[in-house]
């Protein structure tokens, strides 16, 4: 199981961290050890003293796939959640300065909360969903797919290109804007349509 992750795919974001706008996908990737299932508590880790949360869209690859096209990319994912890309920012930072890789601030293990999975066509809406966060019960992350620089059938078309798709495979596809640090004893609680599918707390 393959874990593919979009950056920048919301132009506020990009923005908050001066980044410039892609013109295609920004992919990076987590192994399956970053996953974070069943509420799990998220434990700081030591190496880094700027942990950020990033909330974003999940959706499940349910058949295996290479250089989808576009237009019929919508037959390979069914179930969709909230998850949480967790990024060490002051670890990013420095792998950035010295032109280095920087999956060690992505990656690492727990970095990848994710929620409850729900079919997708038990959304009243689907052409434009709704998600939140609420960060010790304030809202501090609000989205919607309108929003999205590449929607998901660009999304899995562009990574099929590169990667063959697999049941089961899941794809974190951008956070909005509003990311922001996390202390211990915070607690996070994450939103599909108002339906509350993830919560972690942060020790």
């Amino acid at each position: 199981m393959k874990i593919f992750c979009v950056g920048r795919n919301y132009s506020e974001h990009a923005k908050e961290l001066n980044n410039e706008i892609p013109d295609a996908p920004v992919l990076f990737c987590k192994p399956e050890t970053a996953l974070l299932k069943n509420n799990e508590p998220f434990f700081l880790p030591d190496f880094s003293n700027d942990v950020h949360h990033e909330l974003e869209l999940v959706i499940r690859i349910c058949r295996n796939g290479k250089r989808i096209e576009p237009r019929f990319a919508h037959k390979y994912y069914d179930h969709i959640t909230v998850g949480i890309d967790f990024t060490a920012r002051d670890l990013q930072q420095k792998q950035k300065e010295k032109g280095l890789p920087w999956e060690i601030s992505k990656a690492f293990d727990g970095s990848a909360p994710l929620g409850i999975l729900i079919p997708l066509n038990q959304l009243k809406r689907k052409e434009n969903i709704h998600f939140h966060m609420l960060k010790n019960g304030k809202l501090v992350q609000e989205g919607e797919t309108a929003e999205m620089l590449f929607n998901f059938d660009q999304i899995i078309s562009y990574i099929s290109t590169f990667f063959t798709l697999k049941t089961g495979d899941l794809i974190y596809t951008g956070t909005p804007s509003g990311v922001g640090k996390v202390l211990i004893g915070d607690k996070l609680e994450a939103f599909l349509e108002g339906q509350k599918l993830l919560h972690t707390e942060v020790k």
